[in-house]
């Protein structure tokens, strides 16, 4: 009897101590982990290196930092980019992004802003069929090869704004949005026929550029953009066609051409066919 008392005695006494102790060992290393959570810690430790273990020599992850000075073009493209299903995010990309990364060939949405592409080729997209949208806003391209989208026949959204162009490459038919805001360009580097196939095309923008005339526009065409470019005039044949009286463009919802030389008041037959002026200077 006298033992068992003085073993339910002694128990508690024992736990207390442990207790202290895993205080007392927690404190000898600050930020040290107390014992339960260090169990935890090394519990999970060995479940990661068994599983490292298990693992193919080729499967094992790769822990090392990307050396600052390296080129982008020797790491795997989802190694620089957020790769998710269908679509493939490099935005500001380190170190610069000077050149279109190799893409996965399931690719349909391309997201490649502010980083320091300088050339679109051909080559570039040619074997990316699945593609239905990209993104290339804030980059320096100053070249685009002219078939460089012409494989594309899924695209339907082509932004290439903020880049340094001077002419337009041939563009897919199929596009529906086409934003070509703030480039360097002039009328003679926009073909006559540029837009003229695109019967899909709903959104066109083309503000603060350099052009001096207003382009073909598609009757698909609801929005377009043209403010704070060199436009001087425009024409009964501009957006209406003057061998035709009763043609009506419905669809044309918003015409900005304000930031432009050109007085609209002095051309009043050039917007009978459409439901809403253009916005812009009338004095």
């Amino acid at each position: 009897m006298k033992a068992l008392l003085f073993t339910c005695m002694l128990v508690p006494w024992l736990v207390a101590a442990s207790a202290r102790r895993s205080d007392q060992d927690s404190q000898l290393i600050p930020g040290s982990l107390p014992a339960r959570e260090l169990n935890g810690y090394f519990s999970d430790h060995l479940k990661s290196r068994r599983a490292r273990r298990a693992l193919p020599l080729g499967d094992e992850p790769d822990d090392s930092p990307i050396s600052e000075g390296g080129d982008p073009i020797d790491l795997p493209t989802c190694l620089l980019c957020v790769c998710l299903t269908g679509s493939v995010y490099c935005e500001e990309v380190s170190p610069d992004m000077t050149s279109v990364p190799t893409l996965p060939k399931e690719t349909a949405y391309l997201y490649a802003r502010f980083n320091k592409i300088k050339k679109i080729s051909t080559k570039d997209f040619a074997d990316i069929v699945t593609l239905k949208r990209i993104d290339l806003t804030g980059n320096l391209i100053s070249e685009i090869e002219d078939g460089a989208f012409s494989k594309l026949v899924l695209l339907e959204e082509l932004s290439l704004a903020e880049n340094r162009l001077v002419k337009l490459p041939m563009l897919p038919a199929k596009l529906t949005s086409f934003n070509a805001n703030n480039n360097l360009l002039k009328t003679k580097g926009v073909k006559a026929n540029a837009f003229k196939k695109m019967t899909k095309l709903i959104n066109l923008f083309l503000a603060d550029n350099q052009l001096e005339a207003v382009p073909q526009i598609p009757d698909s065409v609801r929005t377009i953009h043209l403010q704070n470019n060199n436009i001087t005039e425009v024409s009964v044949n501009t957006f209406c066609r003057s061998n035709d009286t009763y043609y009506l463009r419905p669809s044309l919802n918003e015409v900005r051409l304000d930031g432009n030389p050109v007085v609209l008041s002095k051309y009043p037959d050039s917007f009978t066919c459409m439901k809403v002026l253009p916005v812009g200077r009338y004095r």
